[in-house]
């Protein structure tokens, strides 16, 4: 698709922005110290798009955001170019897509679209009705910013859960993965898969950016952040125990944050592995979708040579390759985070 754009003239990729009618603000919102959302990143690209602005001209954040993000943005613009004040259409428009398959969910899902005015929200959904087959959901900007942290922290709140009985379990000698299973066979109830933790950009992220504005009363949302992040060091404390001796070789099958895909952003497997180290043990890992030898301090072999290398397996994804080799696995004594082995 992007060949085809681009051999057809209609995709032209430029280091610094140009005129245009339309401006996109896509760039990551990652946090700072004690869990601040870094928006840096937002009113830098802001601010290089400003002098190419002009009467009439649709400007859209992407970019998860904490609640009034646009509606200071605007403010930004507006100090710098006073002459647009009411006279651009600005909204806020979260992305909905899964890694592995964006093209797909990026014309197929519903959208989110919130304005600053109902003006600039319609002249956004006028935009995105060109290409989305999904429906798109009118409101302002304060809710739809709000809308894309509720997500993530929903989902968030479901996994912490779901490691969190994998916690309880263990204590009680029961297989949580066959209790979920059990329990799910309930018409209204769906509890999610317990893993080594959540990783990736989004799930792992979003919900300090609620807690920050609201510490008061954002507690059960602080408690699912604590408990996920926490998985990782639980699971460390499971394999050395388990293990003969800390001396031993563990080899950890997988570090991206989920099956299939090559993002390693915070991902839980990562942590688990630098904790291992902490307590003296030899860690390698594979990760058939990081070419890298070494991946932030941890060796990354091939699937065949941890097989040969590692005394003890530790599961913490369900990519595809170890799912087609469960028996090789099961030849090694292992610790499944996420019931591969089910």
């Amino acid at each position: 698709v992007v060949k085809e754009a681009v051999c057809n003239g209609a995709l032209r990729a430029t280091t610094k922005p140009e005129q245009a009618d339309a401006f996109f603000v896509v760039v990551p919102t990652p946090f700072k110290q004690n869990h601040r959302a870094d928006i840096t990143y937002v009113e830098s690209a802001t601010r290089s798009v400003i002098p190419f602005l002009k009467e009439g001209d649709l400007f859209v954040i992407e970019s998860t955001s904490p609640v009034f993000t646009t509606e200071r943005m605007a403010e930004v613009i507006y100090k710098e170019r006073p002459e647009l004040k009411d006279k651009l259409y600005i909204a806020y428009c979260p992305e909905r897509v899964l890694p592995g398959n964006t093209l797909y969910e990026l014309v197929h899902n519903d959208r989110v679209i919130g304005g600053i005015n109902p003006e600039s929200t319609g002249k956004a959904i006028e935009f995105y009705s060109a290409f989305v087959k999904g429906t798109l959901h009118r409101t302002n900007a304060r809710t739809a910013e709000m809308c894309k942290l509720t997500e993530n922290t929903f989902r968030d709140v479901n996994i912490a859960y779901a490691n969190e009985l994998s916690v309880i379990c263990d204590k009680m000698g029961i297989d949580v993965f066959e209790l979920i299973k059990l329990a799910n066979c309930h018409p209204r109830v769906n509890i999610l898969t317990p893993g080594v933790g959540v990783g990736g950009h989004c799930i792992a992220v979003d919900p300090w950016f609620i807690y920050e504005q609201f510490p008061a009363e954002a507690k059960v949302i602080l408690a699912a952040r604590e408990r996920n992040e926490n998985k990782p060091v639980f699971v460390a404390g499971k394999v050395v125990s388990e293990m003969k001796k800390v001396t031993d070789t563990v080899g950890v099958l997988g570090l991206s944050y989920k099956p299939d895909v090559d993002d390693l952003r915070e991902s839980p497997s990562i942590e688990l592995c630098h904790v291992l180290q902490e307590k003296g043990v030899n860690v390698i890992a594979c990760e058939p979708f990081a070419k890298d030898a070494e991946v932030q301090g941890i060796p990354n072999v091939s699937f065949e040579e941890i097989l040969k290398k590692a005394d003890y397996l530790v599961i913490t994804l369900g990519h595809t390759l170890f799912k087609d080799n469960k028996k090789l696995i099961a030849e090694k004594p292992y610790y499944d985070c996420v019931g591969l082995m089910e």
